[in-house]
């Protein structure tokens, strides 16, 4: 079986948020979860360097779009280094191997038919003298009447055309343009549409998207799909490899979602692989992201690879709702976020990756809450998990000279265990990663009070066989459940790897032997209720 992973490309033009890791979170969860069952998994993904964003961003500061994009790319990288996401491959659309990818899929798609050259009316500004990306198009939504750029409505989701923007002006210097004629290439949609229908009506059967996804798309094929520009007149960007169209670009839009398969075939090269053996028609393929890019991925890219005659079309379209923060919309511009770098410097990537989880935006917008995230950290990974395995390691450590005592393991929780790789993998196959971590917790519980109930410090002076038995329940739920938490907690599971000695973290019921326990030390620490208020402090102060 065949794994393909494509976690949302951010854009290098401002530092992570939670939001943004939110989103991207489940893509990892289901690698470790692919990569333990020993599946052939690629997962991908990279910085989107060519996106208008990124000109902004340079323009503010008076410094060039490369600076601000590496900039940011070697941010995202460390960052995700440190949350613990492995992906295979992440680059950026900037790179030569990507630009190069993309005029081949450009020129495959022209080649059969799906492009055609349209003289249209584009905004120009008479004061920065330059016909406008689209998001350079500020102006009022004509279908919800929200503040809106010219590609896209964030408040109604509706794609746009900036001349269909009411009061549009110019996002550098704030002036009307005017309106002036250029000519693009332009991707024929409408003749995907009943091909797209089809698609998305076996995707409803087989539950394999998320509802807003289904929702949004069908609501697209309701309005009927309109063709769009794939070249526009931008500062950085893929060149159109077409003769007479020098200095213009292949469209962001098409050209990011194209990272997916432009990353993995800079993958093949570098191991020396075979696209058609990663990309068929029997490929699974998981697509992560927020329900802002839900029509790039449902619809925009499906229609690509159809126009490129790539089989491997979408089967999984996870896009999670938005994570709110302190009950308000994150918003960068009023620096209403806490930054992945930040948080990063003085809170464990597993204390985050398990809130983010736990609390994900799976169905609903979600929040974040300085309050929610302390007690959550100390109330179930301090004391339940942390609690869990360090009093029984340290009890083993003080009673039985940190060697694990032969003993045998109760039936009823050896059922326990092996349902609960069943259950929780089925569940993070089909996306459903809150209920899972859920129900490991809940197993997690079940572990404390067996270890209650069973009174060790007790047994281990009156009758010690019962002791062994019991130590080694609980070294087997141990083993075991740095398995099940792997995917969600590598940080923590890897140091029980290493304090236990076990070779390696697989998707199935491992059993335990006679071992010697090293360095054992804690999983996690408190965190003080006094930061609740340092870090709301922050928040507000917009540090």
């Amino acid at each position: 079986m065949t794994i393909f992973i494509g976690g949302a490309w951010p854009y290098a033009n401002g530092s992570l948020h939670l939001g943004h890791v939110a989103a991207l979170l489940p893509g990892d969860i289901l690698a470790r979860y692919y990569r333990q069952k020993e599946e052939k998994v690629l997962y991908v993904s990279g910085s989107d360097c060519n996106g208008t964003p990124i000109s902004i961003r340079a323009n503010q500061e008076n410094t060039t779009t490369e600076a601000i994009a590496n900039l940011y790319h070697q941010e995202f990288v460390d960052c995700f280094q440190k949350l613990g996401f492995t992906y295979d491959l992440y680059t950026r659309t900037d790179a030569k191997h990507h630009h190069k990818s993309v005029q081949t899929i450009f020129l495959k798609l022209l080649e059969n038919g799906y492009l055609y050259k349209k003289t249209i009316e584009q905004a120009y500004c008479e004061t920065d003298y330059q016909f406008l990306p689209d998001r350079f198009v500020e102006g009022i939504c004509p279908n919800c009447g929200a503040k809106a750029r010219g590609d896209q409505c964030d408040n109604c989701s509706s794609i746009l055309d900036p001349l269909d923007l009411i009061d549009k002006r110019c996002k550098i210097c704030g002036n009307q343009p005017t309106i002036k004629e250029t000519e693009h290439f332009y991707f024929s949609f409408t003749q995907f549409q009943r091909q797209l229908e089809v698609f998305v009506e076996k995707a409803c059967k087989e539950k394999r998207w998320r509802e807003n996804a289904i929702a949004l798309t069908t609501r697209y094929f309701n309005e009927g799909l309109h063709d769009r520009a794939v070249t526009r007149d931008l500062p950085n960007g893929v060149d159109v490899p077409i003769a007479g169209f020098e200095g213009k670009k292949i469209y962001v839009w098409i050209e990011a979602v194209a990272g997916y398969l432009t990353a993995s075939n800079e993958w093949m090269k570098q191991h020396n692989e075979n696209i058609n053996d990663w990309w068929n028609k029997d490929t699974i393929s998981y697509y992560i992201h927020g329900k802002d890019n839900i029509p790039f991925h449902t619809v925009i890219w499906p229609s690509i690879l159809i126009g490129i005659n790539n089989p491997a079309l979408p089967t999984h379209i996870i896009s999670n709702e938005y994570l709110t923060l302190e009950k308000r919309k994150l918003s960068t511009s009023q620096s209403w976020a806490v930054w992945v770098p930040d948080i990063l410097e003085r809170y464990d990537a597993d204390s985050i990756r398990y809130f983010l989880t736990i609390n994900a935006p799976e169905n609903r917008d979600t929040d974040f809450s300085w309050r929610e995230f302390i007690y959550s950290h100390n109330s179930e990974l301090l004391g339940a998990y942390g609690n869990f395995v360090n009093r029984t390691l340290k009890f083993i450590e003080k009673s039985y000279e940190s060697k694990t005592p032969e003993g045998k393991v109760d039936s009823e929780i050896k059922t326990k265990i092996i349902q609960l790789y069943k259950e929780v993998g089925s569940l993070i196959i089909n996306a459903h990663f809150k209920k899972s971590l859920e129900n490991i917790f809940e197993f997690v519980r079940y572990a404390n009070k067996y270890f209650d109930e069973q009174k060790p410090w007790i047994q281990v002076k009156e009758e010690k066989s019962l002791c062994d038995n019991t130590m080694a329940n609980c070294i087997y739920i141990i083993s075991n459940l740095a398995q099940l938490l792997h995917p969600f907690l590598p940080f923590s599971s890897q140091n029980v790897k290493e304090m236990l000695g076990l070779n390696e973290l697989r998707w199935e019921e491992v059993e335990i032997s006679s071992m010697t326990l090293k360095g054992i030390n804690p999983l996690f620490k408190r965190i003080e209720l006094e930061r609740i208020e340092e870090e709301l402090k922050r928040l507000n102060d917009g540090i």
